[in-house]
């Protein structure tokens, strides 16, 4: 008889989290929400008053898996886990997300030019009984970037849907001159700590 591989909910739209589940060995469904125009279905993403970074993305990933938990027993879907994950970026105890336009981001790219930043992914992993989450806390430092660089770089449109207006698996590559964290929590989903997210849950990885 063959055995059922054990599989998880997604709750995400980010290509780079599908990819780094796939490099692990992960099987997952992507958990689709049909109307983001319905009351109850927004996640607050905005900063709190007096909000710490660290808070805020532990706050925003574990909204986002309780939402999926939520979807799955209203739709009467397959029990599975559900995961879910929120990246942001810090710098001076601000936190920065995604950019609202191109004139944003090119703004966050030169606050960043020639300095650290931190990067923070939560990943936060659910059932109908309980949510439990991890977080991966990263420091990156850009080299001096020149004007026009960034203005080709913001003009790729590559920034415009990251946290902190750039994606390091991408063309930003090129910006980063030292990190000291993980590289695939600051792309999104930080592997090692999710693997033992996971296997806290029973999940085989």
């Amino acid at each position: 008889m063959a055995i059922l591989q054990a599989r998880l909910y997604l709750a995400s739209q980010s290509p780079r989290r599908r990819e780094l589940l796939q490099q692990i060995g992960v099987r997952f469904d992507m958990l689709m929400f049909r109307d983001p125009a319905r009351p109850g279905y927004q996640v607050n993403e905005d900063p709190l008053a007096g909000e710490v970074v660290d808070d805020y993305v532990v706050r925003v990933a574990s909204a986002k898996a309780e939402y999926g938990v939520r979807v799955v027993e209203q739709r009467h879907m397959l029990p599975q886990l559900v995961l879910a994950a929120d990246t942001t970026v810090e710098v001076d105890g601000e936190i920065i997300g995604k950019p609202a336009d191109a004139g944003a981001a090119t703004a966050t790219l030169t606050r960043l030019s020639g300095r650290s930043h931190r990067v923070l992914t939560a990943v936060a992993l659910g059932n109908g009984k309980r949510i439990e989450h991890v977080v991966s806390t990263s420091e990156v430092h850009f080299r001096t970037l020149e004007p026009d660089e960034i203005r080709r770089y913001v003009a790729s449109g590559e920034p415009l849907d990251k946290a902190g207006a750039y994606g390091i698996q991408g063309r930003a590559a090129i910006f980063v001159e030292e990190i000291r964290g993980s590289h695939s929590g600051i792309m999104g989903l930080p592997l090692c700590e999710t693997a033992q997210l996971l296997r806290r849950f029973g999940y085989p990885v």
